[in-house]
């Protein structure tokens, strides 16, 4: 071996062992599930367009369900097909509650929780792990920790996510382009989407490494939308090319960062977030919230404007 070589085994093993050289990792986890009416697709089409793609990429998602959007024949047939596909079945709440509202009791929203769970409990995949509508912990220290100590008792876990992002914001606009123009292209907001997605991914990812020094398992939130099953095949590819691993939601979850109860209120958004809010060095470059339609509306529409002037 020459020193040259030496030297670059030397450097290869130190950044294995120091976890910098890792392979980056994300789950898809899919929130929504629902069979209501949308543009150039009918429910059936677009759950097909989902599983095909997850079943191409050899993947195995963590669906979040609410339970009052599937509560009639077509839902359960919907939930049946990921849960024969191998697809992790979990509560995202009944009713989709805001849990940091003040009409929003812990007490109501546990409730909720329950008749969600109700839902769910059938299927062979069945998961306990529960995901806040909107990614909102508790807005009191006592809302907060009676949550926590709540889904402790029924052996629940948070399904927190470490990669949130705003694909429901682009999807509502593809739903109002199609309303104006059936036939409109939808390239530039497929364009802006994959972007978006890369973009939240390496800030997170990017945020985990500076709080753990090590690289996390990520868990990816995205919805049960049009968007998504016209572009998900398009996004995981793109995820692949920049050097990221896609691995089953179940593997994901097993990553510690899952287990941490950050101390800070209102509670919510990414689980990276959260602890990057409880040190002093970070705290002050975190935006509230953590993503919303606010920081995408002007650059999407800035994209599609550019995208029309070129094509012209």
């Amino acid at each position: 071996m020459t020193i040259t070589q030496k030297h670059t085994f030397i450097l290869l093993f130190f950044l294995l062992h120091t976890g910098l050289y890792a392979q980056k990792e994300i789950a898809i986890t899919i929130d929504d599930p629902n069979t209501t009416v949308t543009p150039k697709l009918e429910w059936q089409e677009r759950n097909n367009a989902l599983l095909k793609t997850l079943k191409k990429h050899h993947i195995k998602a963590a669906l979040f369900v609410c339970g009052m959007r599937v509560a009639d024949s077509n839902g359960r047939d919907l939930l049946k097909q990921w849960d024969d596909q191998g697809h992790m079945i979990c509560n995202h709440s009944y009713s989709h509650l805001y849990f940091n509202s003040k009409s929003n009791s812990f007490k109501k929203f546990s409730a909720d929780f329950n008749k969600g769970d109700s839902i769910i409990k059938p299927y062979r995949n069945y998961a306990k792990y529960f995901r806040f509508p909107y990614l909102k912990e508790g807005n009191t220290v006592e809302k907060r920790d009676s949550m926590r100590v709540f889904m402790s008792q029924t052996n629940y876990k948070n399904g927190a996510v470490t990669i949130d992002a705003s694909d429901w914001y682009i999807d509502a606009e593809i739903a109002k382009a199609l309303k104006e123009n059936p036939d409109a292209d939808l390239t530039p907001y497929k364009n802006y989407y994959i972007q978006h997605i890369l973009d939240r991914a390496a800030y997170y990812d990017a945020l985990a490494v500076q709080l753990f020094n090590r690289p996390v398992k990520h868990t990816l939130l995205l919805h049960h939308s049009l968007l998504n099953a016209l572009f998900l095949d398009d996004l995981l590819t793109a995820l692949k090319k920049k050097g990221w691993k896609l691995i089953d939601a179940q593997m994901a979850f097993k990553d510690r960062v899952f287990e941490k109860t950050p101390d800070i209120v209102p509670c919510g958004e990414s689980i990276i977030w959260q602890c990057a809010k409880t040190t002093a060095t970070l705290s002050q470059s975190l935006r509230y919230p953590g993503e919303d339609a606010e920081y995408e509306k002007i650059p999407l529409e800035e994209a599609v404007k550019a995208y029309k002037n070129s094509r012209n």
